[in-house]
């Protein structure tokens, strides 16, 4: 499987490359400055772009490079909510505007939110973070859709919605703060070509945490239970609302634990999506812990220390 990979290699230069797990060689995409590069392209140069990558350029080694999060520039990330049966129950749980999650479950319009820039997001090994006045936390593993400036679907990949329950479920209008802070959002490094994909819910999303070694909640959904079509989604994201340097829309989460779960800090966070990716977090507490996320945005060499995990 080959996905394509955000890297710094050993001259520190970012480039984008796609990875051929087969060979363990990474080849940078010609004339490709970024992901906001690559995801300005229509989705046919995209293809050629990748397929060149396999020509005769020098490769890296996994190994020698530092692994960024697949998003760059004015790249944003957004989310979709209440988009799986079990989300909308969970959600009349933790509030008492139940009606208002129904409704949104049965509407033409979905939800839509935004939930992070790119300079924000973390990826595969970095710490996820929970905000310091919540005492309800938990991940929202989800399929995410990689959208280009002409609202193409050019590839899928995991995202981690980490969400508050405690201060959404106290008020619905508290959301951006259950939803958008230092840590709440997390990409796997890969990003699936879309063109390998047939139909993505034709798999399912599988994740665990582990607390001191032990499992402490594990759950699985079936794709095919997303209520809504990608593309329907990504369609709705792009109605009246410019993306230049493209989206990354997670379409909402199907597993989601009890009321009486909350991540603790040190949890360990692994997610699975068939066909897909994987995303690995160690969950930390309060923003002092992501402090270091502003320092990368102009060194990425920092993500390989101990300050990103």
């Amino acid at each position: 499987m080959a996905g394509i990979l955000r890297y710094a290699g050993a001259d520190g230069r970012v480039r984008v490359g796609r990875y051929d797990t087969a060979r363990d060689a990474l080849h940078a995409l010609p004339g490709v400055d970024g992901m906001a590069d690559l995801l300005h392209r229509p989705l046919s140069e995209i293809r050629e772009l990748a397929d060149a990558a396999f020509g005769e350029r020098p490769a890296d080694r996994l190994e020698d490079v530092v692994v960024l999060p697949p998003v760059d520039g004015g790249t944003e990330v957004w989310a979709g909510g209440v988009t799986y049966e079990r989300s909308r129950r969970a959600r009349g749980e933790e509030s008492d505007s139940a009606d208002l999650y129904d409704r949104v479950y049965d509407a033409a319009r979905p939800e839509l939110f935004f939930k992070s820039v790119a300079w924000r997001v973390v990826t595969d090994g970095e710490p996820i973070g929970v905000r310091a006045d919540s005492d309800l936390d938990v991940p929202e593993p989800e399929l995410a859709l990689y959208a280009n400036a002409h609202g193409e679907i050019v590839g899928y990949g995991v995202c981690d919605d980490v969400s508050s329950r405690s201060i959404e479920g106290e008020n619905a209008l508290y959301l951006p703060q259950a939803k958008v802070y230092a840590g709440g959002c997390a990409l796997g490094a890969f990003v699936r070509p879309a063109w390998e994909v047939d139909d993505p819910r034709t798999g399912r999303v599988r994740m665990s945490v582990l607390r001191g070694g032990d499992e402490a909640f594990s759950g699985e959904v079936a794709l095919s239970g997303l209520r809504r079509r990608p593309e329907d989604l990504v369609s709705w994201l792009f109605d009246c609302y410019p993306f230049p340097d493209g989206a990354v829309l997670a379409t909402g989460t199907g597993i989601v634990p009890d009321m009486d779960f909350t991540l603790h800090e040190g949890d360990v966070v692994d997610i699975e999506i068939t066909g897909v990716g994987a995303l690995h977090n160690t969950v930390v507490r309060g923003q002092r812990a992501l402090d270091w996320l502003v320092e990368a945005r102009a060194d990425p060499a920092l993500r390989r220390g101990d300050a990103a995990g």
